[in-house]
């Protein structure tokens, strides 16, 4: 029996990859995240928490694979119209999770440091410095703008995508609309946001599913 010559395209898998392993991280994110009332000691000990620095490391590192994996779809796109688009989610994308993960950053390390302190000193006002920060107007306006540069950015991606034919027209969709309310979700109860990173799991999958068949040559 003769094997049909198929190659690979590794830079679309890889693609693949990042996106699985960012809804991977952003639903341990949103599971392992200690959540208590942050004016206590309670809330000074989740800051301190091996779970706190797992779930902000895990969505630090899927903000950065996230932009990886619109760069492979320009790449699949590369010479087609909707080149452009990916290019440009790839870009916006890049901003935004740079952006975002500077306050991930302060709330992995500061909130850290300042729980360990206010357990040492066994003083709940302690938290009042990292909630302080945590409000800042400019630490706010950066998360905020960063957060929807990410939302913009799975939009584009998901127009490049439903535009180009090469790939199932629905499979970005479910990712962006879960990407543009990651500001919100912030606000939904614990459940509600354990829910958020199941959801952008599944949807992330569903998108690594969809360029893992794509990795086929076109023939």
């Amino acid at each position: 029996m003769t094997v049909p010559d198929v190659s690979t395209d590794y830079r679309t898998r890889m693609g693949a990859v990042a996106f699985a392993i960012a809804g991977i991280l952003f639903a341990v994110y949103e599971a392992v995240a200690p959540r208590a009332d942050e004016t206590t000691l309670d809330g000074a000990a989740s800051w301190a928490s091996v779970g706190w620095s797992v779930a902000h490391i895990s969505a630090i590192v899927g903000l950065i694979l996230i932009p990886l994996g619109y760069g492979a779809i320009r790449g699949f796109l590369d010479g087609t119209p909707q080149e452009r688009t990916a290019h440009l989610a790839a870009v916006v994308g890049y901003i935004g999770s740079g952006l975002t993960i500077s306050y991930y950053g302060a709330e992995t390390y500061g909130l850290k440091a300042i729980g360990e302190r206010a357990l040492v000193d066994g003083d709940p006002s302690l938290t009042d410095v990292g909630n302080d920060f945590r409000l800042d107007p400019t630490a706010v306006t950066v998360f905020a703008i960063g957060l929807l540069l990410v939302g913009v950015a799975a939009v584009l991606a998901s127009i490049a995508v439903w535009r180009s034919a090469s790939l199932p027209r629905w499979s970005a969709v479910p990712l962006a609309a879960l990407l543009v309310i990651m500001l919100p979700q912030f606000f939904f109860p614990q459940a509600g946001r354990i829910v958020w990173g199941v959801l952008v799991a599944v949807s992330a999958l569903w998108l690594a599913a969809a360029l893992w068949r794509a990795s086929q040559s076109r023939s």
